[in-house]
């Protein structure tokens, strides 16, 4: 009888020693399959691997999680598929200098945080991206959140069918389906995100592409581009005289047209409207608002698309902000590209390039610079003490070191000269934003043949949809303006040399000419426009 009580003890603590380590095989196989559930970590052969990095740079899809009680939903990026070859070390501007005191921001101009979150918040049907002040969006997650929206967002269905409609939407399936192209001796393929794509949209907008430009409206605000031919706005002014000077792209007859021009200067409009000291600008919106309602009652094509095949280009600062009512379903132009504040949407919006024009009759003036080996200046800088990143760049940099020429406004000299000889003798010509995140130094180094640092969180850069930007350029963080100089110095003198050279083949595309040319700057700002219009078309079936 005590053999058979022995054997049942025996029997139970056998039977729980199986059963500890099984939990503790369990235990041990959980937290070494993460990715995975307990069972097919347990009953599989091979490993649970983690996603793919390779695999996800080919999706294009995003997860959206359900709508929340505000009413928005998060945009999860995916993996970049953009390689970023800037050093951007984590440097903390305090810890190197306690003493210096961040200078307190603008009313009006709130500062940026330098925090990096991986999750945005959308809006469920709006296209715009809502994001806190302060959220940084890198080149990669711009990318990411212009392929979200390529593949998710579409312009507003036209009321009636025409034959303008079938024609984009041909266009674009051709754009999809171009063939490999990456010969083509006036593009250099290692520019662009995708050169065959480019080649084909460019083709097709010049054998299919018309505009109508609406006549009304009152000069100077409308149909005056003499006031802003020179300065820094006059990308604007150019653009509107060449346009209405085109022959090849402008038809008179609206149902002919794929895109209608909204003809008026921003930076006229706040001359002219905008009352010194208001601290109001509701009266240049009204302005612009009327301007619709006008369009809008002696024509029928604003409503039969409800404007999305309408655009302005606009350079002003307020420019972003002041369309964003009345104009925000247009395509709209601007060189306030803030993703991160200003309301502009990646996919419809488009980068326009801030261009400082010193002579009209000739704006090739002063173009070009000198060869990289005589290049003896590692970073360059002057400009006046705009925002609240132009006073931390000064603070670390100034008179600090004999390699970095990082100034406060240069003397006053004939033609400018000072400024423009520092452009054409330095390797760097860094781009700090001002008040807001555009700044002319960007095209100005590229006209001077000077790779660009661009220091300016958030800003999307001129033709962003088209240029692969890291590879001509340098983008530094604000965050990481004490850490500049070993930035610079981390590039070598090799990937340096290959860099320059790019900016002397981009040049091409950030050039105005007194009469356009092919691949200038007017044909890539239309083009833009274009091809953000082909891909957000949504015909009538």
């Amino acid at each position: 009888m005590g053999q058979e009580v022995h054997y049942i003890l025996e029997s139970k603590r056998l039977v729980w020693l199986v059963a500890v380590v099984f939990a503790v095989v369990v235990m041990f196989q959980y937290f070494e399959f993460p990715y995975g559930d307990v069972s097919s970590s347990m009953f599989s052969v091979h490993r649970a691997q983690p996603p793919s990095s390779q695999t996800n740079q080919t999706k294009t899809s995003t997860e959206i999680p359900k709508s929340t009680g505000n009413n928005t939903a998060k945009f999860v990026s995916p993996p970049s598929t953009l390689d970023n070859n800037t050093l951007k070390p984590e440097v903390n501007p305090h810890n190197l200098d306690p003493n210096f005191k961040k200078p307190a921001p603008s009313e009006n101009k709130p500062a940026m945080s330098t925090g990096e979150p991986q999750v945005k918040e959308l809006p469920p049907v709006q296209p715009v991206q809502e994001r806190p002040i302060g959220d940084i969006v890198t080149l990669s997650d711009m990318h990411d959140i212009l392929l979200y929206n390529r593949a998710s967002v579409r312009s507003m269905k036209p009321q009636w069918p025409l034959m303008v409609d079938q024609e984009l939407l041909a266009a674009k399936l051709q754009i999809e389906k171009a063939p490999i192209n990456n010969n083509d001796r006036a593009l250099y393929s290692p520019l662009y995100r995708n050169v065959s794509r480019f080649k084909r949209s460019y083709e097709l907008m010049e054998k299919t592409l018309k505009v109508y430009v609406y006549q009304e409206g009152e000069k100077p605000i409308f149909h005056q581009p003499q006031a802003v031919l020179s300065g820094i706005y006059a990308s604007e002014g150019w653009f509107m005289k060449h346009m209405k000077e085109n022959k090849h792209f402008v038809t008179n007859n609206p149902k002919q047209a794929h895109l209608f021009y909204i003809p008026f200067s921003s930076r006229t409009l706040e001359e002219k409207l905008y009352v010194t000291g208001s601290r109001s600008r509701d009266n240049l919106v009204q302005h612009l608002k009327d301007y619709i309602h006008l369009i809008a009652g002696r024509y029928d094509s604003w409503n039969r698309t409800g404007g999305s095949d309408h655009f302005l280009v606009a350079c002003h600062d307020w420019a972003t902000d002041e369309t964003r009512k009345s104009m925000n379903s247009c395509i709209r132009a601007l060189c306030n590209s803030d993703v991160g504040k200003e309301h502009f949407e990646l996919g419809k919006d488009v980068s326009l390039p801030e261009t400082y024009v010193r002579s009209t009759q000739n704006p090739l003036r002063e173009l070009g610079g000198k060869p990289a080996s005589q290049r003896s200046t590692l970073a360059f800088f002057a400009g006046q003490m705009h925002g609240d990143v132009r006073p931390i760049l000064l603070h670390y940099w100034e008179n600090k070191d004999p390699d970095m020429k990082i100034f406060q406004k240069l003397p006053k000299s004939k033609g400018n000269r000072n400024y423009i000889n520092y452009m054409k003798t330095s390797k760097y010509c860094i781009c700090a934003k001002g008040y807001e995140v555009n700044s002319p130094r960007v095209v100005e180094a590229i006209f001077h043949e000077c790779v660009p640092v661009i220091i300016s969180d958030n800003f999307v850069p001129p033709f962003f949809e088209i240029l692969n930007w890291e590879s001509f350029a340098v983008f530094v963080e604000e965050k990481d303006i004490p850490n500049l100089k070993n930035i610079l110095l981390s590039i070598s003198n090799r990937r340096y040399r290959v860099m320059q050279q790019r900016v002397k083949r981009v040049q091409q595309h950030f050039l105005w000419h007194a009469k356009p040319v092919k691949y200038d700057i007017f044909h890539m700002i239309l083009h833009s426009i274009w091809y953000n219009r082909v891909f957000r078309v949504d015909p009538v079936s």
